[in-house]
């Protein structure tokens, strides 16, 4: 029975998903069964999530998963919508073009000050006095 437990090894490595749990100032010291047991608990959640996620993509007769159809995978599994779905970016948005700052008419900064952005700009004199 021993064997069996043995041959029975996580796709993701054991090692990065440590140094992620250690992240957590909270945690200290990792027993090798737990981390064993987060390691495929992990793969087995994300695997869950991509089963759904295509079951979704086939829905929208698409050939490639994408947030949409992640976020929607969430939204139709309520325990994992309770606590992933606020975590995952927002659909992306329409961008409406409106002028950007450099398109607006910006005074000249008074004598002696600069502009912040000549602060973080490499090469750029300090001051533009004439």
């Amino acid at each position: 029975m021993a064997e069996e437990e043995e041959s029975i090894r996580p796709e993701f490595p054991i090692g990065r998903v440590k140094k992620i749990m250690k992240l957590d100032k909270d945690i200290n010291k990792i027993n090798s069964e737990a981390l064993h047991v987060i390691t495929y608990s992990t793969e087995l959640f994300l695997h869950f999530l991509a089963e759904k996620s295509a079951v979704v993509t086939a829905e929208k007769k698409r050939k490639t998963v994408n947030l949409d159809h992640l976020r929607i995978a969430v939204k139709r599994h309520q325990p994992t919508s309770d606590f992933l779905l606020d975590s995952l970016p927002l659909p992306a948005q329409p961008v409406k073009h409106t002028k950007s700052v450099s398109d607006k008419k910006i005074p000249a900064p008074p004598s002696g000050t600069r502009r912040i952005d000549d602060f973080f700009s490499k090469g750029k004199a300090k001051t533009d006095s004439a």
